[in-house]
Formats: structure tokens, sequence, C-alpha cells
């Protein structure tokens, strides 16, 4: 990807006063194969976005000349930061005063000094705001005599907001409050701004999750246009629909979800066949027959792209009327479903399939916990439970077929925090993986992974032109996975090294199926957890494009997104995309398709940050009410500032700082990652038991600082 950045940038710039087409530019560089023309459309509408290469109507040019980079500014609470080139993965060092007028966030073109020492990055200062990313603020309103001003939550927000009097709207003091950016014109003076919105009282334990997740940038309500829209969907269905559709209403269909849930978009069903196969449905709410592209609804789903799941509730892609109501697959409801029925063998090869519109009428609503009763032998006379015990068998088969194949199973490691109805934390357990959620995941992944198998098929693709080529394949999304980089394979080489284990590398970087082995090896082992983890720090990450280039966790050649429109908007565009493909309407257009997968990949990564943050807020509250207290736990990670450790029994990690650490004179050794005491020679590495003592908790830094204990 980074060559593509690099040819595309020196195909502009060495024409500068021109613009060109998307297919000029590819030609320019002799892409003649669809798949690199694919991933080309990718890097394009990427650096589109970045504001890295201009566009004019359906052409684009350069913005950049030798001494000028594009970059994303991140502060850092003590003043400094950093400018991440959208580019490649030169990062740049700023100082304050360098920022000019640019915020945390804001996408910034910086004048780069000269090359610096080996041992440090260069240095840059912020000659114009490309685009204003850091519109809002999120923050503790202050009042004074005549003026006030919002503490911002984000403490890389370096900068207190100046309220005027008559911007305070109905704000008090001490409230938690949306504050806008409006001016901002002297790095020497506080930006200004009016109150946006009043959330609600600092210290209440709800309006801390709230404020959290939208000084993230999570929206918390929907625009009025769009909830009219949604109150006038009718919820029954017309029977001319019902006449058109695949009515499966007679299948025994059923649900299995969380017991909190409430948006139901897959129903699955099982049947043994004749030959010795079975049909497996998979059921998936409809929801782009109600969501029509244009709408203020469908706008709406888009710029948000995906539900976001807080600690303490969940803030959905789609209004409560549709994500609840209308496309939810709710029990002993006739429902409007987009299903894929396929015949899978005993070995789990799918000999056959079917992609149709039905209709549906889910029988019974399990929750896991329910469906796991079933698979260990309880309520064998309940009507479901021996269809839930063959899917488990035939999803065993499935996971087994898939770790043959090169897989990598990583586990669970996540935790879930219970709370009072105040939304208090009272406790936090480890969520545990049961055979029922592996069951629904194995056939969401055998249908997705059909789905996308299918638009690839010979006999299903239509020719049609897109850069001057015969292109035999239809434009489409996937959801894809890269091959670890080749440095961070090497440091986690070196890394489980230390604890006793060899990773095999081949050509500089790792197969999949020698990763999945190194995870089988230490499970059990006291290691295991820090051993995972820092393999999963060294994986891509997994996003959406137009260009398929497999994905490597999962070890499929083809995988997209298909099951869950409801709450992720990259499927509610692959349901359009297979309709529109099966009603010969023919191939959508590239650049706006890449453009919008790299959108939705942008705000699941700004959604995944909000939902760790609030759970890592909860925690914070959680530990509070044991500062000083003592526990065991395990070194999860050793840098030169401190070992991290984890509670045993509380599931959350802290930091004892290398300063606190008072007994010895300690030195971090990087060749064996240990922090290790030059007199006494005591050591800690990753794995080690411990014991500490909380010393404190900081609810507005999200951080629990620990004391070694002797």
């Amino acid at each position: 990807m980074d060559t593509l950045r690099q040819d595309i940038l020196s195909f502009l710039q060495s024409h500068p006063n021109e613009a060109h087409r998307s297919h000029d530019i590819a030609q320019g560089l002799e892409i003649e194969d669809n798949e690199t023309y694919l991933q080309f459309c990718d890097v394009l509408a990427e650096m589109t976005a970045q504001n890295l290469v201009g566009r004019e109507g359906r052409k684009y040019k350069a913005k950049t000349d030798a001494n000028h980079r594009t970059g994303i500014l991140r502060c850092h609470d003590q003043g400094y930061g950093f400018v991440q080139a959208v580019d490649s993965e030169e990062e740049f060092f700023i100082r304050e005063p360098h920022m000019g007028e640019a915020l945390h966030g804001d996408l910034v073109r910086v004048a780069v000094a000269a090359r610096a020492p080996e041992d440090k990055k260069r240095e840059c200062e912020v000659i114009e705001i490309a685009e204003r990313r850091c519109t809002q603020v999120v923050g503790t309103f202050h009042h004074r005599t005549d003026f006030a001003f919002v503490e911002p939550d984000d403490q890389r927000i370096l900068q207190d907001v100046y309220v005027s009097p008559d911007a305070f709207g109905d704000a008090k003091d001490g409230e938690k409050v949306v504050v806008s950016i409006d001016r901002f014109d002297d790095r020497k003076a506080s930006p200004e701004g009016r109150i946006l919105r009043v959330i609600g009282p600092a210290d209440d334990p709800n309006v801390r999750v709230l404020s959290l997740a939208m000084s993230m940038n999570v929206k918390a309500d929907f625009p009025d246009a769009v909830e009219a829209e949604a109150a006038d969907i009718p919820a029954e269905i017309p029977s001319s629909e019902i006449d058109r559709r695949r009515d499966l209403r007679e299948k025994p269909i059923f649900t299995i979800d969380p017991v909190d849930a409430k948006d139901f978009d897959d129903a699955i069903h099982i049947e043994e066949l004749g030959n010795g196969n079975y049909e497996v449905g998979v059921h998936i709410a409809d929801v782009s027959h109600y969501v029509q592209p244009g709408t203020a609804i469908d706008e709406e789903a888009l710029e948000r792209a995906t539900s976001v799941y807080l600690v303490d509730r969940t803030i959905p892609m789609l209004p409560e009327k549709l994500s609840n109501q209308v496309c939810s697959l709710r029990p002993q409801e006739d429902k409007l479903a987009f299903s894929i029925l396929m015949e899978v063998t005993p070995q789990g090869e799918v000999s056959d399939y079917e992609i149709c519109e039905t209709v549906i009428h889910s029988e019974e609503r399990l929750t896991y916990d329910r469906a796991q009763d079933y698979i260990e032998g309880g309520y064998p006379d309940d009507k479901m439970a021996a269809d839930v015990v063959q899917a488990n068998r035939l999803a065993k088969t499935l996971t087994r077929k898939r770790m043959r194949e090169g897989a990598i199973d990583f586990g669970s490691d996540e935790v879930k925090v219970i709370l009072d109805e105040d939304g208090t934390p009272t406790n936090i357990v480890r969520k545990e993986r049961l055979q029922a959620n592996r069951l629904i995941e194995e056939l969401m992944l055998l249908a997705n992974r059909t789905v996308a198998k299918h638009i690839a098929a010979p006999d299903h693709v239509e020719r049609h032109r897109t850069n001057g080529t015969e292109d035999e394949s239809l434009p489409f999304i996937y959801r894809v996975h890269d091959s670890p980089d080749g440095e961070a394979i090497q440091q986690l080489a070196e890394y489980v090294r230390v604890f006793g284990h060899e990773l095999p590398l081949t050509n500089g970087n790792v197969r999949s199926s020698d990763l999945g082995d190194l995870i089988d090896a230490v499970d059990g082992e006291p290691e295991e957890k820090v051993i995972v983890r820092a393999a999963l720090r060294a994986m891509s990450k997994a996003e959406y494009a137009v260009g398929n280039i497999g994905h490597y966790g999962l070890g499929f050649d083809h995988y997209t997104h298909f099951t869950s429109p409801i709450r992720r908007c990259p499927d509610l565009m692959v349901h359009r995309l297979l309709k529109q493909y099966a009603a010969g309407e023919g191939a959508a257009e590239v650049e706006e398709l890449a453009a919008r997968c790299e959108h939705c990949s942008e705000q699941e990564r700004n959604a995944e940050e909000a939902e760790r943050e609030s759970v890592k807020l909860k925690q914070v509250e959680y530990v509070k009410n044991h500062v000083g207290e003592t526990f065991e736990g395990v070194v999860s990670g050793v840098t030169k500032f401190g070992v991290f450790v984890e509670i045993t029994d509380l599931l959350v990690e802290g930091l004892v700082h290398v300063r606190e650490m008072d007994d010895d004179y300690y030195v971090y050794d990087e060749s064996t990652y240990t922090m290790r005491g030059e007199n006494n020679g005591k050591s800690y590495r990753p794995g080690d038991s411990v014991t500490v003592v909380v010393a404190s908790a900081s609810i507005d830094d999200r951080e629990i600082d620990l004391l070694f204990v002797d």
C-alpha cells in the first residue's frame, strides 16, 4: 500500500498543473490487473480523505511539495505532540509553540525540518490546517463572574475554551457540556465557542460514560429528520411484499443472543437432508428494504457507520424504531430477511447455496446461556434443543476445518463490568466464551465467507469495463486483514524467545499456521496472556476495502461482512450490492465504494476506542473503592518508566512507576524485557507473579497507580 501511495504522489507531482481521472492515473502507473486496480482505488480514496490529494469533480491533483507533508496532529497532555504523515509511516515531532491554531486530531500541513540525528524524529511546524476535525469539545463548565470556560475532558486538547455570557445556554457551574470551537486565531489565547448541549452533572456515573463517548466523536442523538423518517416506516409488512419473497415461515428458525440484546439481526435454522448433508439457513434482517439510499436515515447510518457498545449502553447506528422493532428478528413475528441457504456436508464443505429475499418467523429467542444448557444436555424436551445440539456439532466441525486451513484463534480476554441501577460498578468478571457463542460465530463466518466467494464465482461474474481492460470481478466490499508488518513480527519472535518459545519466520514474516501453533503452545502457560497480547499488537488491523487481499487471521481468501446490517453500515451496503448484481443493474462505482470503506474503517476504530475507554473508566471507578488494599497480580508488561500489573482478583491493570521502586536502582533491560535492580538482583518480567497495593485511582485520567509489596 505504501508503494502505491508513493507511486500516486510521484505521478501527480510530475504533472503539478493538471488534474487527472483515476483511470488515467492507473493507466499512467501501468496498472493492468483488476486486483491491483481495486487496491489503487482504496489508496486513492484514503489519500483524498486525508487531504493529501486534491479533488476537482472526478479528477485528482497533487497538493504537496518537497518540504511540506500532510498528517494528523496528536498532542500529548504535557504540551508537545506528533504529526503522523498520511502517506507514509513517518512521524514528526512538534513543539507546542509550533502548532499554530491546530488542535488535537486536526489534519494539518506542516513544514518539515532537516534530517534529525538517527535516534530522534524530525521536527515540524504547522503551516496550514487542512481540515479542522476538532470542531467541538466535551468538558466541564466553569462559571466565572462575567465569563466562563470549558475544561476539556480530553487532556490532549491543550487549551480551555472561552465562552462569553451570551453563549452559556442552560449550562451551570460543574456540569458536563459540549462546546463548539468557533474561533481560534491565536495560539496564545483560548479558542472561543458556545455551549451546544448540557450533558449533566459531572459526578453522575452515567454522565461520565456519555461525556467520555461524546468526547471521542460518538454521536449520542439522532437528528429530528432521521427520527421523523423512522416514525413514518410502517411495522406491518404488506401482503404484496410477502408474496414477492421466498416464504420460510414454516422453517424451525430461532435466534441466539446476549440476555440484554434487543437488536436481533441474525437467525438460523438447521435441517438434515435425505443425502446426509444439512440445510443451514442464516437469516439476516433485511435493513436494505427499509433504509433506502439518499434518505436522512441512510446518510446518518453512513456517517455513524457502526453501533457503539459502551460499558453501560448501546448507541445504535439506526433509530430504535428500526434497530429494536421493525428490523429486529423478534420471536413470534413475521419479519423480512435476506437469507443464505447453504447445503453443508458433515465435513463442513458448502456444496450448494442460494441467496434470496425471504419472509421468516422466528419460533424462539434463546439466550447464550439457554443454548449452552441445551448443548450440555439440559432441557432435552424443549422444542429447539435438538436443533441447537446439531448446529453445535456442525460448528465444531467448521472450527476444526478453519484451524487446519491456517486460521488463528486468539481466544478472548474481554471483561464485563457489572453495574447497579445507578451505573456504579459492583463487580468485574471475565467474559466466558461459551460453545453457544462459538456456534453463532462459526455460522456467521460461514455465511460471510460464502457471500464473498459468491461475488468472485465465475458463473456469477458479469464483464464490465473499468480501467480500459476487461474486468472479470464485480466491485464489492471485502473485510480484509493484511499480513503483519515484518518488523513487528521480528520483534514478536525476539519477545517469545525470552520465554523459551520459537516463532519460525518465512521470508521475514510469519505464516498464520505457525502463529496459530505458537498460540496453542502457550495455552495454559503462565506467560499465555502476555504472549497473546503481544501477538495481537503485532497484527495488522482488519478493515474494509474494495481491493480483496484476503483475511490473514481467518485464513480466508474471500471474506466480507453480511450478517449485521442493523449495527454495521458495510453489511447494509453489501446487501444492496448483492441485490443490485442479482437484478443485473450493472457495476457499482469503485471510487465511491472505496471512499465509503475508508470512512467505515475509521469510524470502526473510533467506536472500538470509545468502547475500551468506557470499560477502563468503570474499572478505575471500581478500583477507587479498593485504594490501600493488597492484591496478587501478574506482570503484564514492562517499560523503561515502570511495570504494568494485572490484578488477578479485580481484573484491572495498573502501573508501578519506576520512580516508586525505591528499594534499589532499577534498569530496564530491553533485550529481555526485564526491569532489574542493580544491587539486590530483584527483577520483574512479563508473566511474573507479584503482590501489589493499590496506591491511587484517577477517574479523570483513567489511570491506576500501584506499589510493589515486599
